[in-house]
């Protein structure tokens, strides 16, 4: 018997967590019988049905005969534990002055990872959220994004390719065709109340590799809001000057929101 659960975090190994799962299966049974439906030697059986009692999740109904905690109830424990753990780490963590020279920039690894901390700055946006946003990303963004919105959160979104209206700030790229070919991929930024910045590039055809910044640094944060702040005005820039097209009332409402958006 070999199988790997991938929950170590848990704090079970997986032969504990298969022991388990067996007992759930086949009980109540002794450790003999536990052995030969798990494939767990009984040299081994023994001593981790003795961890899991030890642990509150396995108990005796007779001398030798096992059952398990119901699953229901063992996750409740499991939980409470990491919480509570959670809870004492997070005030000792708060209870450390931090240097503030000490706000480095962290790198995030693959697309679905970015997107997962994306969701989390989004849901937990204040006031404002500048964004650049490609299909793909939109995909997962736009409804979080537009949540936000309803919540009172001012919303600010570049889209790089043609998008429906959806958020009441919104203007398109210009020349996105080009910028992307130019990049090597789709570039990808999102800006949080002033506080916190994760940007970078989704390479094209290797978006599971690609490593995308993050951070609270007040000066890489500034940065990253200005770029954004920027492209409203190129969106703006290019249609009047370059087209030679006058704004509509709504894109003065939007150019005069981003002007006055220091």
């Amino acid at each position: 018997m070999h199988k790997t659960y991938n929950l170590g975090n848990i704090g079970l190994s997986d032969s504990a967590i298969h022991t388990y799962l067996s007992l759930l299966q086949h009980h109540p049974v002794n450790g003999s019988q536990l052995s030969k439906c798990s494939g767990i030697p009984r040299a081994r059986i023994y001593d981790i049905l003795r961890t899991l009692k030890k642990r509150g999740f396995v108990t005796e109904a007779e001398k030798g005969v096992f059952v398990p905690l119901p699953p229901g109830e063992l996750i409740k424990q499991l939980r409470h534990a990491y919480e509570e753990d959670l809870d004492r780490f997070e005030s000792l963590a708060n209870d450390v002055r931090v240097p503030a020279d000490h706000d480095f920039i962290w790198t995030l690894t693959g697309h679905q990872r970015v997107m997962e901390k994306a969701v989390e700055m989004i849901d937990a946006a204040r006031k404002e959220i500048y964004v650049r946003l490609s299909p793909p990303e939109a995909e997962t963004l736009v409804r979080p994004l537009k949540k936000a919105e309803k919540k009172g959160v001012q919303v600010k979104c570049i889209f790089m390719e043609p998008f429906p209206k959806t958020f009441a700030i919104q203007v398109i790229h210009p020349q996105h065709e080009m910028v992307e070919r130019n990049l090597g991929g789709r570039s990808f930024d999102l800006v949080v109340d002033k506080e916190e910045f994760l940007g970078g590039l989704f390479t094209t055809g290797n978006t599971q590799e690609c490593r995308i910044n993050w951070g609270r640094n007040r000066s890489f944060v500034t940065a990253g809001r200005d770029s954004l702040r920027h492209d409203f005005f190129h969106y703006f820039l290019y249609k009047t000057h370059t087209l030679g097209q006058a704004m509509d009332d709504q894109e003065k409402k939007i150019y005069a929101i981003i002007l006055d958006d220091m």
